[in-house]
């Protein structure tokens, strides 16, 4: 295909994906001021994030490949650890993840126009430069699982230059706070979001498939912080296990939603 209709078709495609991305929040916003007043009502604020992920998927007209690995059902709560490859890593989480999820995420998400605020209050963001906003972070997580909430988040804490191929180092904080909360590690792979929207630069979106692959979970009781690196490489070997190195097909779907 000559590169000309290339460029208008990706063009029309990334017009597509954003209307059925912004066009459910707009829909749904005045509803959701409502549900993040109060804390109770909450939960129903991440239903509507959920169903709100869920509608956007459907409407890119993408194949979702859910695979759990799990043989017995995840303890809850739990603690999911992802890596980060796309700005829509988020969105595939909130499909994927059954529940009142608590999400940990950067406080640059606190800016964004609308939203922002939103997340700031359902969700737990964190500066990871600052020691207070870390410790803040953790003691809210902790108590979110504590009340029976899981919590997911990317423990590279960035998205690396070689998403879906190369894990950048894990930093402690999941899994010190798995250790001290007694609450499993499930590591969670997502090796192809990358490949649906590479960046956020010129807002670049491509018709790719989506793969999620959830990990046997590990168990951390009998742990001590004494065991976090050796917990740290386990997770980061399941989550690399799924990698598709550049130039290799993508696997075949298991489960295609």
């Amino acid at each position: 295909m000559p590169a000309f209709l290339r460029y208008i078709g990706h063009r029309l495609y990334t017009t597509w994906a954003t209307f059925w991305f912004v066009l459910p929040f707009f829909v749904t916003y005045p509803l959701m001021l409502v549900l993040v007043r109060r804390p109770e009502w909450r939960p129903y604020l991440h239903s509507l994030n959920r169903n709100w992920a869920k509608f956007s998927i459907l409407m890119w007209g993408v194949p979702l490949d859910i695979v759990r690995e799990n043989t017995r059902p995840v303890p809850q709560p739990c603690i999911y650890v992802a890596n980060h490859g796309s700005y829509i890593d988020i969105l595939v989480l909130f499909y994927t993840i059954p529940g009142f999820l608590n999400m940990m995420g950067k406080d640059a998400l606190v800016k964004f126009p609308l939203w922002g605020p939103l997340f700031g209050k359902t969700y737990i963001p964190v500066n990871r430069r600052s020691v207070v906003s870390r410790g803040r972070a953790f003691a809210l997580a902790k108590q979110g699982l504590l009340e029976g909430r899981p919590l997911a988040l990317f423990p590279e804490g960035t998205i690396g230059p070689k998403p879906g191929e190369e894990l950048q180092p894990f930093l402690d904080g999941a899994f010190q706070l798995a250790i001290a909360t007694g609450v499993p590690i499930v590591p969670v792979s997502m090796p192809l979001n990358h490949k649906f929207m590479p960046s956020v630069a010129g807002l670049r979106v491509r018709h790719a498939a989506l793969r999620v692959v959830f990990h046997e979970a590990i168990e951390t009781k009998g742990l001590t912080q004494a065991d976090v690196p050796a917990l740290k490489a386990q997770a980061m070997a399941q989550i690399a296990d799924d990698f598709v190195p550049e130039g290799r097909g993508i696997p075949g779907p298991s489960t295609w939603r």
